[in-house]
């Protein structure tokens, strides 16, 4: 009978530069899958033919595949960084305002709000979010250089910025959230004025990073709050951890059993078709590509982690 599985978390069994030449190569075979988020004007404008893919292990080794060196929004990937901005801001009373429970409906959804009186399902809706943006802005100075501080600092790269043209796309196309940000007000769950928190809100959506600075930013959820790239601890160890099980019960929308299902990973997506995950105490992960599922996220970006977790064990379960 063979023996015992070897540790999955033992990389050096692991050929990662392989490993993503494999997926690369099975990918681009079916682009033209999925469809890209064309109610934003600005992301309807990239081609499906695109895909990238980068590992940034603890050690901050960089493994990297196909278009992992193109920038796009990060778009909803951003409420990881946001999240964590607001839970060292605030600590527990950040979760007053907003729950920690899968939502079940679309990422954009105004139904629980009325029958959970303005408090969003959790941080990682539309509405969860326009709540940490909230309580960023009453308690940051300077919200968005900060921010864009921080996301320099996570990533190592100083050249990251927000896109202006995506951030107005978003605030010109953006009815629903429009509505969001007034139904919780409504119920005086936003304290700052509506537009300020858009704004907030669309320019963290609107950042431009590519697979290789997302996989180092999230290298601090791989280290219980220690960012390796900055070699400063972000968050306590008990914060990593809370994000991670919000990543993987909340991080996809109202496909987040599915998605722990078919990957095991703690994830965030976004709606440019990236999508950020960790594998604890291990690595850092990021994948792009545009093209959509019915659920909002990048159906290809699924199928690569998919892959990746079934040839190196690297899953959470």
């Amino acid at each position: 009978m063979p023996g015992p599985p070897q540790n999955p978390h033992d990389l050096d069994r692991h050929d990662l530069s392989g490993v993503l030449a494999t997926i690369n190569d099975e990918v681009r075979e079916r682009f033209g899958e999925g469809k890209v988020a064309d109610y934003i004007p600005a992301l309807a404008e990239v081609p499906l033919d695109r895909f990238g893919m980068a590992l940034v292990t603890r050690e901050g080794a960089v493994f990297e595949a196909g278009d992992a060196r193109e920038r796009f929004s990060i778009q909803s990937i951003s409420k990881v960084f946001t999240l964590t901005m607001a839970m060292e801001a605030v600590g527990d009373d950040l979760w007053k305002r907003v729950d920690r429970e899968p939502s079940g409906d679309p990422f954009n959804s105004l139904i629980q709000l009325e029958l959970e009186k303005g408090i969003p399902r959790n941080p990682f809706m539309n509405a969860g979010a326009l709540v940490t943006a909230d309580v960023i802005l009453s308690h940051v100075d300077e919200a968005e250089r900060t921010l864009l501080e921080f996301m320099r600092a996570r990533s190592g790269n100083p050249e990251v910025r927000t896109s202006e043209a995506i951030a107005r796309s978003e605030r010109e196309s953006g009815f629903r959230n429009v509505a969001v940000a007034n139904f919780i007000r409504s119920y005086g769950n936003l304290h700052n004025d509506v537009d300020a928190v858009l704004d907030f809100y669309y320019s963290q959506c609107s950042l431009l990073m590519d697979c290789v600075d997302v996989a180092r930013s999230v290298q601090y959820l791989a280290q219980r709050g220690w960012c390796g790239i900055s070699g400063t601890r972000v968050i306590s160890e008990e914060s990593a951890t809370r994000i991670n099980s919000l990543m993987m019960t909340a991080g996809t929308y109202d496909a987040a059993g599915d998605f722990a299902f078919y990957v095991g990973l703690p994830a965030k997506s976004g709606v440019a078709g990236g999508i950020a995950a960790v594998v604890p105490n291990v690595m850092g992960i990021c994948v792009w590509s545009p093209g959509l599922d019915e659920k909002g996220n990048s159906q290809l970006g699924r199928y690569a982690l998919h892959r990746f977790t079934r040839m190196t064990g690297l899953s959470v379960f």
